[in-house]
């Protein structure tokens, strides 16, 4: 089915709505939770990568909604929007993945599968983005989709870097 005969943005706006507000929030939560432990966090590259990569992946999740719900767009310019968001926060989190990997950090809190994991969302959501643009509307829902996953992914990976965080830490006495 062709998105231009099919794509009601006045549909999509609560999805977009809910998502972009959930992504702000947690974003804030996270950037609270890292500045409260920014000395462990700083001193550790995977934790810093990791905390750069779950801050780009909430906050590209936030731009795409707020991007979507700007009035008088068609399925063209969403799915244009969406491919660079996507590309731009999914090269900022596989290089993160990169310069933990070099940088010399913890490596018993990096993993390539969830690295893979990660960028495969990313890439669902390039290529969803590109078939939406090119008029079928089963690109805006594997797009979606892969936005949701991608942000129950991060709460994931914002707990696994806290707990992270805390390992790290001199023992209180």
């Amino acid at each position: 089915m062709l998105a231009t005969d099919s794509f009601r943005p006045d549909q999509w706006h609560d999805f977009f709505v809910l998502v972009g507000g959930a992504a702000a929030a947690l974003t804030g939560l996270v950037f609270v939770a890292l500045s409260l432990n920014l000395a462990v966090v700083m001193s550790d590259s995977t934790h810093r990568y990791r905390s750069i990569g779950t801050l780009t992946n909430f906050a590209g999740i936030f731009v795409v909604s707020g991007l979507a719900v700007m009035g008088g767009q068609n399925h063209v310019a969403i799915g244009i929007e969406w491919l660079l968001v996507a590309c731009g926060a999914g090269v900022v989190y596989v290089n993160g993945y990169l310069q933990a990997r070099t940088g010399g950090g913890s490596q018993r809190t990096m993993s390539l599968v969830r690295t893979a994991s990660g960028t495969a969302l990313y890439a669902a959501q390039v290529v969803g983005s590109v078939v939406f643009a090119f008029g079928s509307i089963a690109g805006l829902y594997m797009a979606a989709v892969a936005m949701v996953v991608l942000a129950a992914y991060s709460v994931s990976g914002a707990w696994l870097l806290l707990v992270g965080v805390h390992q790290a830490q001199p023992p209180r006495s």
